[in-house]
């Protein structure tokens, strides 16, 4: 095996101080209420969808498309921000959006309202993970960063399974307690958005208290602050954010603002062809392009033009970045691992609930509970696995990102066809800690391939993957096929495994590239200009 690379060698004597775990405890508790905030709309979903007269496809839409496009297009900007600005500070902030959103969330009394909340949901949370990725990579040395970063991860298993256990007691005690709505008229899915959300406001005043690390400074790579940080902040808004993107092209000059141009004509036809292609049930504006193709044509010429922007402006992190087969095949192959999980995560609940009749208590404490359980175990299980075998093997996490692609289909198809629901509550624990393993590796590997400075922006194209494709397309297209089949939510989970055979090309392609990619990371830095 060729030798191991510079990433292992790195901070292989450092030892971890104790503030370093502290910190990383509470940015655990701050993943766990993001998901909490962002998973607890899957307990609630029935009752929104009665209460509200929607269909599976606007269900999978809100969870998915109207959260993703608008959580990746700030993550852009605000992944720059966190490269250049206080990471705590700003997470702070995000903290304090997010909370406030979701409470909103819990006044809505149409679908148009609770989609706009969603989108500051998904705005608010686009802080989170490029500044705790970055800040953990600072607090940890490379040989322990896939266990830090796959401890943070497991806030997101442990927020997931206890939304349903949160939303479930709140909203059976609510309802109860107020059979025709309590006060104001807010009926029980209401009361736990409120619930859930007011909270977060407090714990930012805790988030605010950690201490900035030093960045780069555990890899002997200190990086000096940046005098203007809300200056680069501002030009990645200019650059992702439409109409403002075109201006973004139109300062890079006449070719640049053509090319612009026609990525806007392409996505923009992209999206009416695929309205008439698949035809969304629900559709919040009429006479136009449906909502999920319209977000999502916007999102994904959003991406192009910062993509192209990223280019002409910081050639070393684009080809670090978009720029990098290696960098490409990693975050796209484990976006198809978000694809299946998102999908079996969000539809779980209210499959078992309409189709195997469980109540939402039981849901709570046989499919949360043991949900979060599952993912913890498994997200920790597989950081630790992915660090062992980079002793071993150069390619070591992207094994454990294939076996997280891989091992959890045949028991999420079972699960999904069984009629006992406690065959499909034992399966759901299998299939969420089975799938959980891949992310503590696939994210080390993305900020493995990538300078320090690099890093907020590499975290947030990696969540690019994990949104826009997994989260905006796969909750939807159960959603769409349930919809369109009688409310068949079986077939509409199960259609979504068609994505692995892709997954899987992309990992073996990341196989033969990523430990090229590592080694040669500074030289193909340096020559596109980086001063290292």
């Amino acid at each position: 095996m060729a030798d191991n690379s510079n990433e292992n060698e790195t901070g292989a004597d450092q030892s971890v101080p104790a503030y370093s775990w502290y910190a990383l405890s509470v940015l655990v508790l701050v993943y766990v209420l993001n998901f909490v905030d962002r998973q607890i709309l899957s307990i609630l979903a029935n009752d929104i969808k009665a209460d509200l007269g929607v269909d599976d496809s606007y269900l999978g839409f809100l969870y998915g498309t109207a959260f993703a496009v608008f959580y990746s297009l700030f993550g852009i900007p605000l992944g720059k921000l966190a490269d250049s600005w206080k990471r705590v500070r700003l997470l702070a902030i995000g903290l304090t959006l997010w909370s406030t959103m979701t409470a909103l969330s819990g006044l809505a009394k149409n679908a148009s309202t609770l989609t706009v909340a969603r989108i500051g949901v998904g705005v608010g949370e686009a802080t989170a993970s490029p500044s705790a990725y970055s800040l953990i990579s600072d607090w940890f040395p490379a040989r322990l960063r896939a266990t830090a970063l796959a401890i943070y991860s497991s806030g997101l298993y442990i927020g997931g399974g206890l939304s349903l256990l949160i939303g479930a007691l709140i909203v059976e005690n609510w309802n109860a307690a107020y059979p025709s709505g309590g006060p104001f008229g807010i009926v029980g899915w209401q009361a736990a958005f409120l619930s859930v959300g007011i909270p977060g406001v407090l714990l930012a005043l805790w988030v605010i208290s950690l201490r900035e690390p030093i960045r780069g400074e555990i890899d002997g790579l200190t990086s000096p602050e940046d005098p203007a940080p809300f200056k680069g902040f501002a030009q990645e808004l200019v650059q992702v954010i439409p109409p403002f993107t075109l201006i973004g092209a139109a300062m890079r000059g006449p070719f640049a603002l053509g090319v612009n141009l026609a990525g806007l004509v392409f996505f923009g036809a992209a999206a009416i062809f695929l309205t008439y292609l698949v035809p969304a049930p629900s559709n919040l504006i009429p006479g136009l392009v449906s909502d999920q193709w319209l977000f999502l044509g916007v999102g994904y010429y959003a991406v192009f033009s910062w993509a192209a922007g990223l280019k002409a402006r910081d050639l070393a992190t684009f080809r670090l970045t978009w720029g990098s087969p290696a960098f490409l095949c990693v975050i796209l192959g484990y976006g198809m691992v978000a694809f299946i999980a998102y999908t079996n995560s969000y539809w779980g609940a209210p499959y078992a609930e309409r189709t195997l009749g469980a109540a939402k208590s039981d849901l709570g404490w046989f499919l949360g509970a043991p949900g979060a359980l599952a993912g913890f175990l498994g997200v920790i299980l597989g950081g630790r696995m992915a660090d062992a075998l980079l002793q071993r093997r150069d390619d070591g996490r992207i094994w454990v990102i294939m076996f997280g692609l891989i091992s959890p289909l045949p028991i999420i198809y079972v699960a999904f066809t069984t009629d006992s629901v406690v065959v499909f509550y034992v399966l759901s624990f299998a299939a969420n800690l089975l799938v959980a393993s891949a992310l503590g590796a696939a994210a080390a590997t993305s900020q493995a391939l990538v300078l320090p400075r690099m890093r907020g922006v590499a975290t947030a194209t990696f969540f690019l993957a994990t949104t826009l494709i997994g989260l905006g397309l796969g909750p939807f297209m159960a959603g769409y096929v349930s919809a369109t089949n009688g409310d068949d939510l079986s077939l509409g989970v199960l259609s979504t495994l068609i994505v692995a055979p892709i997954g899987l090309a992309l990992l073996i392609g990341a196989v033969r590239l990523v430990p090229n990619a590592i080694k040669t990371m500074f030289q193909t830095a340096r020559d596109a200009g980086e001063n290292i």
